[in-house]
C-alpha cells in the first residue's frame, strides 16, 4: 500500500483528540459534496490520516465511548453499512443496526421524519441510506442530531466520494493535474455523480466512457463546465486509457432498470481484463466502489494498480474521521 502523502497532515499545531466543540463540522450534517471546499477536504483527510495511524498502532480506542450511531438503511448495503459500524466500534462507540426496514415500523407505514425523530431519541448520529433522492436532506430538516447521507437513490453518496478522493490522494500523492476516467453506469451511478463534483474543486481532466443510454447526466456536465473543468465523452475505453491516472469503474446497476431487456443489452459493455491493463500507465490506479458483477476480471486483482480493496480500507478511516468530527471529538 502506498504511504500517505505528507501534504495532508494538518497545517495547524497538533491538537490531541478530545472535546473540541468549536471545531469545524461539530453538529453538522453530511448531506452533499456541494457543502465542501478544498480547505474542508484537507481538514477531513488530515483527521482520516490520524485515524489510520491510530488504527495501525492500537486497533481501537475510546474517543467516542458512550456515543451511539443509528445505521438506518432502506436499501441493501454491505460495504457502507459495515464500514460505518466498524468505524464507530473502533472509536469505542455503539451501533443500532437497522438494515432490514421491512422488519421495522417503516413496514407499518411510518414516515421518514417520524422514524428519524424516534431514532435520535436513542442515538447521537444517524447514517441514512434511502432510495429517494433528497431523503437525507428531508431527514435533516426534522433531526436535531447530525445526519450522514449514505446514498439517496441516484442522487449523491458523499462519504463514498470523500473516501474515493482520499484514495486518490493516498495512492498518487496529488490531485491537481491528473486525468480521471469514469467508466460504466454514469447515469444512475450516484458515486460518480458525487466524485465528479468533488473533483471539480481541483485542476483535473474528466473522461466519461459509457453506453449511450448510461451517459453522465447533462446537468452534471453543465455544472462542471461552468467551472471550466475539461470533460469529454466516449463510447470506448481504448482512446483514453493510456492517458488516465485514475480509471474509476462502476457496475451497471440492475436494480435501477425498469426494462430488464435494456439491462441485459448493456451489462457487459465494458470488462477490464489483464490485457486491458497492458495499455494503461505504469503509475495509475483502478478504482471501483464495489460490488462488482463482472466488469473487472478477478485476474486484475493481482495487479498492483488495482486499488479497489485498498479503497475500502481508506473508507474506514474517512468514516471514522467524519463520525469524530460531527460529534465534536476531532
Amino acid at each position: 500500500m502506498a504511504t500517505f502523502s505528507p501534504p495532508f497532515r494538518r497545517k495547524s499545531p497538533y491538537m490531541p483528540f478530545g472535546d473540541q466543540r468549536n471545531a469545524p463540522f461539530y453538529g453538522r450534517d453530511i448531506l452533499s459534496v456541494k457543502q465542501f471546499k478544498r480547505s474542508d477536504l484537507e481538514y477531513i483527510f488530515g483527521v482520516a490520516h490520524e485515524m489510520r495511524e491510530m488504527v495501525e498502532r492500537v486497533g481501537s480506542f475510546d474517543l467516542l465511548k458512550g456515543k451511539i450511531l443509528a445505521n438506518l438503511f432502506y436499501e441493501p448495503s454491505t460495504r457502507t453499512s459495515s464500514s460505518f459500524t466498524s468505524a464507530m466500534e473502533r472509536l469505542g462507540g455503539s451501533v443500532i443496526p437497522i438494515n432490514e426496514v421491512r422488519y421495522s415500523s417503516v413496514s407499518k407505514g411510518e414516515s421518514l421524519p417520524d422514524t428519524i425523530r424516534t431514532l435520535e431519541c436513542y442515538a447521537d448520529v444517524i447514517v441514512l441510506r434511502h432510495p429517494e433522492v433528497g431523503a437525507s436532506a428531508l431527514a435533516a430538516q426534522y433531526a436535531r442530531k447530525p445526519i450522514i447521507n449514505a446514498g439517496d437513490g441516484v442522487g449523491e453518496h458523499p462519504t463514498q466520494a470523500l473516501l474515493d478522493l482520499f484514495t486518490i490522494f493516498s495512492e498518487l500523492g496529488q490531485m491537481d493535474g491528473i486525468t480521471v476516467t469514469m467508466l460504466g453506469d454514469l447515469k444512475y451511478g450516484r458515486t460518480v455523480h458525487s466524485l465528479a463534483r468533488l473533483l471539480s474543486l481541483y485542476d483535473v481532466r474528466l473522461n466519461y466512457v459509457s453506453p449511450d443510454i448510461l451517459r453522465m447526466p447533462p446537468e452534471i456536465i453543465q455544472e462542471l463546465g461552468d467551472k471550466s473543468i475539461p470533460q469529454a465523452e466516449f463510447d470506448a475505453l481504448e482512446p483514453v486509457l493510456p492517458q488516465s491516472d485514475v480509471l474509476y469503474v462502476t457496475r451497471v446497476q440492475k436494480e435501477r432498470f425498469e426494462d430488464q431487456q435494456v439491462y441485459e443489452s448493456v451489462k457487459g459493455a465494458f470488462i477490464i481484463t489483464p490485457e486491458t491493463m497492458h495499455n494503461a500507465k505504469e503509475r495509475m490506479i483502478v478504482m471501483h466502489p464495489l460490488p462488482r458483477v463482472g466488469e473487472i476480471h478477478m485476474d486484475v486483482d493481482a495487479d498492483p494498480r488495482a486499488a479497489y480493496f485498498r479503497q475500502m480500507e481508506y473508507g474506514l478511516y474517512v468514516r471514522m474521521a467524519l463520525l469524530a468530527m460531527v460529534l465534536g471529538k476531532a
